[in-house]
């Protein structure tokens, strides 16, 4: 009985050092899911909100509204520059054929190019944001980060509002698809920079 005995023990005691190590892992995506669902409640598309930010938790521990912003931001980015992508094709192509929606095609290039511009600044501006030194720079940047994006998210509107109705070709479906997606991601980008600037204002009026 002895070695059936130790065997069991030692399966245990292994079983154990697994658990001791996979728990904080679990524990903290969890904590950090849940951290993310909370934020999200305040944005305007909730459910995409979860949906675009849940897959980061798994990397790293969420639990700051600067750190919550700066991803939604680069997931904004990032969907703005496949979008690009897809337009410059497209418009290639049209503009070899002589299509008559080049134009309105290109123009909608244009503006998600600008928001493309504005997000970049955005980031940029956001990493230079100190939490520990707050002077009359910070809310000089929290004040272009907030301009900046709301420019891109009036960008990606604009090209929207191009593609109206619902009777429209497959090409024009797809556009209108891939720049709703970025007119959404931006606009919960927004919410929760919004979230942190409320915050960072009043912790920065509570400091002598």
């Amino acid at each position: 009985m002895a070695k059936p005995r130790l065997s069991f023990l030692l399966i245990l005691s292994i079983s154990c050092m697994i658990m001791g190590r996979v728990e904080p892992s679990f524990a903290r995506r969890s904590k950090s899911r849940a951290y993310v669902e909370a934020s999200c409640r305040s944005t305007r598309y909730p459910e995409l909100c979860i949906q675009s930010l849940s897959g980061f938790t798994n990397m790293t521990e969420l639990q700051s509204p600067q750190q919550l912003a700066h991803i939604a931001l680069s997931v904004s980015l990032y969907k703005a520059r496949y979008t690009r992508s897809y337009l410059f094709k497209v418009c290639k192509e049209l503009k070899a054929i002589k299509a008559k929606d080049y134009q309105t095609v290109q123009d909608c290039l244009e503006q998600i190019n600008s928001g493309i511009v504005q997000l970049t600044q955005s980031i940029k501006e956001l990493r230079c944001l100190s939490q520990k030194v707050v002077n009359d720079d910070s809310f000089l940047r929290i004040n272009n980060v907030e301009t900046w994006v709301s420019a891109a998210l009036t960008d990606a509107s604009t090209c929207v509002e191009q593609f109206p109705g619902r009777n429209m070709s497959k090409l024009k479906a797809t556009i209108k698809g891939k720049v709703l997606n970025v007119e959404q991601v931006t606009s919960n980008a927004l919410a929760l920079f919004h979230q942190f600037a409320v915050r960072y204002r009043a912790s920065a009026t509570k400091k002598p």
